[in-house]
């Protein structure tokens, strides 16, 4: 494994993720399937990661804006429980690279939509309603090792529950906490950490740092959505091709 450029791609998905409020999960376990990393030590190392950069990420969005967060009580009572269950699941490789593949597939869909729909009225959020959601995003979060908000940001747009910049902060909150749910239940069912997972926390720091620092406050979020979308779309074919 070229170290350099795997770890160069980590402070990079850390910057374009965190730019739109998110911790990077997917982007990591896509390099570190690429990389031919372990099921087991992808989901560990990316939860990890994922904490870390979603933590840095909420606070750069949250810092000085209006956003309600009881709005997440639903979703987070129906998903942090799943996402611990979850992540107690051992799937197959095949079928772990499969619902990746997915996931990625979804993220675009989710930045493209972002992209053309900037400006509507919210909604009321059902509470029953986004209970649900919150259990099926908790659960597929856990299995693969993300935070779930790359399933809820399209979601709440697609509903008009949030405006734009609102999905960035409750995106990185949801992250965070079912990311500290899955990294739980990883614990009690035997945790597999990469070798190099420490430089890698710090090279994810730095990035997410940078990235939503920038992303909250200067940069245009369509150029970085584009930008994040190219990542996805070269993770998501090297993974089918697998």
């Amino acid at each position: 494994m070229n170290d350099l450029y795997f770890f160069l791609a980590i402070g990079m998905i850390a910057f374009l993720y965190s730019s739109v409020g998110h911790g990077g999960a997917s982007g990591y376990l896509a390099l570190m399937a690429v990389y031919g990393f372990a099921p087991a030590e992808m989901r560990s190392s990316a939860l990890i990661l994922n904490i870390i950069v979603s933590a840095v990420a909420f606070i750069s969005f949250y810092s000085g804006s209006s956003v309600n967060l009881k709005k997440l009580t639903p979703f987070l009572l129906g998903s942090v429980p799943a996402a611990f269950l979850g992540a107690m699941i051992h799937l197959s490789t095949p079928i772990f690279r499969i619902l990746l593949a997915a996931v990625l597939v979804f993220a675009i869909l989710r930045l493209l939509l972002s992209i053309r729909n900037n400006n509507y009225d919210t909604r009321r959020i059902p509470f029953l309603t986004a209970f649900i959601w919150g259990i099926l995003i908790g659960m597929i979060s856990g299995m693969i090792g993300i935070g779930g908000g790359i399933l809820l940001s399209p979601l709440l747009i697609l509903m008009r529950w949030a405006s734009i910049r609102e999905s960035a902060c409750f995106a990185a909150a949801f992250i965070l906490v079912n990311s500290i749910s899955g990294i739980t239940g990883l614990f009690l069912g035997g945790i597999h950490l990469s070798s190099q997972i420490y430089f890698c926390i710090l090279i994810a720091f730095t990035g997410g740092l940078l990235g939503s620092s920038l992303g909250s406050r200067y940069f245009p979020l369509s150029i970085i959505k584009y930008a994040l979308m190219m990542v996805l779309l070269f993770a998501g074919f090297k993974l089918m091709a697998g």
